[in-house]
């Protein structure tokens, strides 16, 4: 998904909101899910394109309830229970964000699982056990280190 296509799409989720907020609202929206997330767009992965989405939105939000902030009243209409509203959705959006970042703390630290767990670094020398040739280095002269992304 681009940045363009993030566009569309939230202006599709927010709806009826979208004449409240401007053009760069959106492009600011999604420069804080990237910020938030680390990670960039154009992006095609299923699960990072739906929490940069959420994230944006959690921005848009927080613009409209900053703008609703300052008005407690309109027309004889009470805006408090609008910014209350914002300021719940915010809430639980962030909660929702922070349980994702723990359930796919892989994908958001853009490790393998192999590197989250500690690594073991063997000390002295290797050697096979028919031959007797030392094994301890790799082909590049590097100690051999495991776990890695073949075992």
């Amino acid at each position: 998904m681009t940045s363009d296509e993030m566009i569309t799409q939230l202006q599709a989720e927010v709806k009826g909101l979208t004449s409240s907020l401007a053009a760069t609202d959106y492009t600011n929206a999604i420069t804080a899910a990237e910020r938030d997330t680390g990670w960039d767009l154009p992006q095609t992965a299923d699960l990072k394109i739906t929490w940069l989405l959420s994230r944006a939105k959690r921005h848009l939000f927080a613009f409209l309830m900053t703008e609703s902030a300052a008005k407690f009243k309109f027309e004889d209409i009470n805006l408090q229970q609008r910014f209350e509203h914002y300021r719940l959705m915010i809430q639980d959006m962030d909660k929702e964000f922070k349980e994702a970042q723990e359930e796919y703390a892989f994908e958001f630290a853009g490790v393998s699982a192999y590197q989250i767990a500690g690594t073991k670094i063997d000390s002295g020398f290797s050697y096979e056990a028919q031959t007797g040739r030392e094994t301890t280095y790799d082909k590049n002269n590097a100690v051999i280190i495991t776990p890695n992304e073949n075992s």
